[in-house]
């Protein structure tokens, strides 16, 4: 995530501090499933779309641009991506991409909570303990 998207994210969000938990950052944006079953019937599940526009599309961006630049900027948000789309029943795009950009916001919440800074270390690396 570059610092331009960093601070626009920041400044739709606000104080991150101020949600319980990830989920609920989650249900502020409304990038949550929206599910609906009667007797027999399931329509397929669909995003809520009643949370903040803005920052729903800046996260969009932010994870779109995160898999174009996955060869100089490799991190795990693009690993779990490419891990959806090579399962044994490969998930949709837009599937894949809603399901890194609600990672990509539990990490980010995580981030602020610790105050610690994001670093990748590649799952082909080897853990020096």
């Amino acid at each position: 995530m570059g610092l331009h998207s960093a601070i626009q994210l920041i400044g739709e969000l606000g104080d991150v501090r101020r949600f319980d938990n990830a989920n609920q950052v989650n249900a502020y944006v409304e990038i949550d499933l929206n599910r609906y079953q009667s007797g027999q019937y399931t329509r397929q599940d669909h995003i809520n779309k009643r949370g903040n526009p803005h920052a729903r599309a800046l996260i969009y961006l932010i994870v779109r641009n995160m898999i174009r630049t996955k060869v100089v900027a490799p991190n795990h948000i693009v690993d779990y991506y490419y891990k959806l789309k090579k399962q044994p029943h490969p998930k949709n795009d837009k599937v894949a991409v809603v399901a890194c950009i609600n990672k990509t916001l539990k990490c980010f919440y995580a981030m602020v909570m610790t105050g610690t800074k994001y670093r990748y270390r590649s799952p082909d690396s080897k853990s020096i303990n």
